[in-house]
């Protein structure tokens, strides 16, 4: 044996390092084009990546060929990630938000997670009728989370932080956060149904172990030592005995420890993740002093790219047809698309009234058309693959079978709402941005003046131009502003010189409804937030930009 094969070792391991490591480099490398010029996350891109390295196509990075161990690995990745992503939205959310917010995310996520159970659930068993209805209640179960992970992406990206409402962000993220750990009740359930001989034996285990020692228990747990460290770390930051490098690394270390705990007692580590980081965080403290911190933000960033290339490669491509379990493509596709339009929108739609940060139903159907679905179902997917036995081939009864159609049913929605929600944002913005572009062109083709392209875009208060130098033409525009529109854009006249952009800056703009006195005022901010229109006095559209 030559040095040369001495040295080279070629293990999974080493090839999982190089591909995750690699594909956070790349993307770390090119990630302001991909964010806020395409409005790509590190989602879409880390799974599409995950599925290319994969054991169905290059096959070099394949998690299930770790044996009998992938399931156990699969489990405690997944904790990881959820956990500190929890413990995040927990101690981002601002001061005691849960209290306030109370009635709106109570309204929001028991009743809209129970009637998407139920739906699921039902289609499920009409698509897959070898799985019993209880059977299928399980695999809904995996699905009934919102995915934190994929929810902080979107509305913590460049077009959200634009165009989605800051109070709708909250709510997504809190929602997001509170569910994920809620889906544990819906879980234990089915499972307890499932594997216990006796209806009342499984619904008493369901309330003493699933409601009580879980989710209770968990939300106390975590709750008590938030409070508890968030006194600590002040009482030591206050006596200067934590440097300020310490305080920020506690936001990894008491995500991992307090899941420690939670799962070494067995209750709900997910909503004492989520408990922790809020109440540490409560009176706002913790927040002040981590405030320009980006330790969090790049543990996000790596933990989240490995977390969806993991995925990625997971993935049981070779299970989504299997007819001998009834798993056929046409089947999940159908599955997938009835997930996608009832699981959310439809209770969402009937319950926001009741939901004060929801205003409008085109935000009720914007969060519930934002209820993705990650890391959430594949980490109960696999617990609850751990609470059912080996399946056989073909399997002998309907634990076995429960537990050989789980994994292919979730995966196969996880990838498809990994690629339909990655993919909203981009398409929200594209669309806008044509039909932006199709309505200023259609109006250029079919004017008859120079100025007649603006009479399409009058949606806002009527601008009034200064008086200083204004061009002979200015007045017809005028004119034609205030008899067509009631608001719209702040238009900004570009004019050759002698005339400078600056010197015909529009920055007041007229509410028909007060009097001549008091008509010009400042640009309101929500005037702002609207987009520029710049234009030479030739009446060409030049360039459009976002006002601040």
């Amino acid at each position: 044996m030559t040095l040369s094969h001495e040295l080279l070792e070629v293990t999974p391991s080493g090839l999982a390092y190089i591909c995750l490591g690699g594909f956070v480099v790349a993307f770390s490398s090119i990630s302001l084009l991909i964010k806020e010029k395409l409005y790509i996350n590190e989602v879409l891109l880390g799974t599409i990546f995950g599925v290319v390295v994969g054991p169905f196509c290059a096959n070099i990075f394949d998690p299930r060929s770790w044996g009998d161990r992938t399931d156990e690995i699969t489990l405690e990745v997944m904790r990881v990630i959820l956990a500190t992503g929890l413990f995040a939205i927990g101690v981002e959310l601002p001061g005691s938000y849960m209290k306030k917010h109370a009635k709106g995310l109570l309204v929001l996520v028991v009743p809209t997670m129970a009637i998407g159970w139920v739906v699921v659930a039902a289609f499920i068993h009409l698509l897959f009728p070898n799985l019993v209805f209880i059977s299928c209640l399980a695999i809904a179960a995996c699905l009934t989370p919102t995915d934190p992970i994929i929810c902080a992406t979107i509305v913590g990206g460049n077009y959200a932080l634009k165009h989605v409402p800051h109070n709708l962000r909250l709510l997504i993220s809190a929602e997001s956060a509170a569910n994920d750990g809620l889906a544990y009740p819906f879980l234990s359930i089915s499972i307890y149904l499932t594997v216990e001989a006796s209806r009342r034996v499984a619904i008493g285990k369901w309330f003493l172990v699933g409601w009580l020692y879980q989710v209770i228990l968990g939300i106390v747990l975590g709750a008590m030592m938030g409070l508890a460290f968030s006194y600590l770390m002040k009482m030591s930051h206050r006596r200067g005995y934590i440097d300020r490098e310490s305080f920020i690394a506690q936001y990894l270390a008491l995500a991992l420890f307090t899941i420690g705990v939670a799962s070494t007692i067995g209750s709900d580590d997910l909503l004492a993740a989520f408990a922790c980081g809020n109440a540490i965080s409560w009176d706002q403290n913790f927040n002040e002093v981590t405030e320009d911190a980006v330790f969090s933000s790049v543990i996000d960033l790596v933990l989240n790219c490995g977390c969806f290339v993991y995925i990625g490669a997971w993935m049981p491509f070779d299970a989504f047809n299997t007819p001998e379990l009834g798993i056929t493509p046409w089947r999940l596709v159908v599955l997938f698309i009835i997930i996608l339009a009832l699981r959310r929108i439809p209770s969402v739609l009937l319950l926001y009234r009741w939901v004060p940060e929801i205003k409008t139903w085109q935000e009720a159907l914007f969060t519930g058309h934002f209820g993705p679905m990650g890391v959430g179902a594949v980490f109960v997917s696999t617990l609850a693959r751990t609470r059912l036995p080996h399946p056989r081939n073909p399997p002998a009864n309907q634990q076995e079978l429960l537990a050989a159609t789980l994994q292919p049913l979730v995966a196969f929605v996880v990838l498809g709402s990994i690629i339909i929600h990655g993919l909203s944002i981009p398409f929200f913005s594209l669309s806008g941005t044509m039909r932006n572009r199709t309505r200023s062109l259609l109006v250029t083709l079919t004017s008859t003046g120079p100025y007649e392209w603006l009479v399409g875009l009058r949606r806002g208060p009527v601008v009034v131009f200064g008086s200083k130098d204004v061009p002979n033409d200015a007045p017809a525009l005028r004119q034609n502003n205030a008899e067509r529109g009631e608001a719209g854009p702040a238009v900004r006249i570009v004019t050759p010189e002698p005339f400078s952009p600056e010197e015909m800056n529009v920055d007041v703009v007229i509410d028909p409804g007060v009097d001549a006195e008091t008509r010009e005022t400042t640009v309101d901010e929500e005037h702002r937030r609207r987009p520029v229109v710049e234009v030479a006095m030739d009446g060409v559209r030049r360039d459009v930009e976002q006002a601040q």
